[in-house]
């Protein structure tokens, strides 16, 4: 079993979120606009998803604690599982410029809107298929808010790739420890389907043999 960090917490801590109101809001109707990962879901009105999501360099503290923590070097090969628009894989290159990335979305949409500088080393593709690399290729594999949007079966099959494919591997997953939590997070998400507390996330690594780190926001 890995290590509990926290990597993304902080940053996550920064955006402040009414529950409630995203509730009230025809939250059911959101979600089904949500789930299609399109333009609504990353530059749509909030109540679709991130309300907007562009370049601000956010991810740059997030890329230098991964590197740290996993003792990166120049030639370090890294895969990103849910990229989304490729943000935290530019300053990854950025601060490792001699580093391979790769990385992968279900969100055409997201992709296609990829930075430049990494729009070659992203594609679209399921996290839940056979991932098409081979055995222990990345020196690390990361997944930051993607996981959770699988159904059990498909969380099964992509923790089993990411552990076949990374050396190292590091996911972050929502979740909640108390009522307080459940209630916010019930109230918030829109595309998750694998909605399990702290403790069930952790029997499920367990049981599916997932022996990285990982997450919980």
């Amino acid at each position: 079993m890995g290590r509990l960090l926290e990597i993304v917490t902080p940053l996550h801590k920064k955006t402040k979120r009414d529950y409630a109101a995203r509730m009230r809001d025809d939250k059911s109707g959101s979600m089904t606009v949500a789930k299609k990962f399109d333009k609504d879901f990353w530059d749509g009105e909030r109540k679709y998803g991130y309300g907007g999501y562009s370049y601000d360099g956010r991810w740059e503290p997030v890329a230098r604690k991964l590197i740290e923590i996993y003792d990166l070097k120049p030639g370090a090969r890294i895969l990103d599982v849910g990229c989304g628009k490729g943000f935290l894989l530019y300053e990854f290159k950025k601060l490792l410029p001699q580093c391979t990335i790769a990385g992968f979305d279900i969100s055409s949409y997201a992709i296609a809107q990829a930075k430049d500088e990494v729009k070659s080393s992203v594609f679209v593709y399921n996290a839940q298929e056979p991932y098409p690399f081979a055995d222990k290729e990345f020196d690390l594999v990361v997944s930051i808010t993607t996981l959770h949007n699988l159904p059990i079966y498909g969380l099964k099959k992509a923790l089993s790739e990411i552990g076949r494919v990374g050396k190292q591997a590091y996911i972050l997953v929502e979740s909640f420890r108390n009522d307080r939590e459940q209630f916010n997070l019930q109230c918030w998400v829109l595309t998750c389907l694998a909605f399990f507390s702290v403790k069930e996330w952790v029997w499920l690594f367990e049981v599916f043999g997932y022996s990285g780190d990982y997450e919980f926001i």
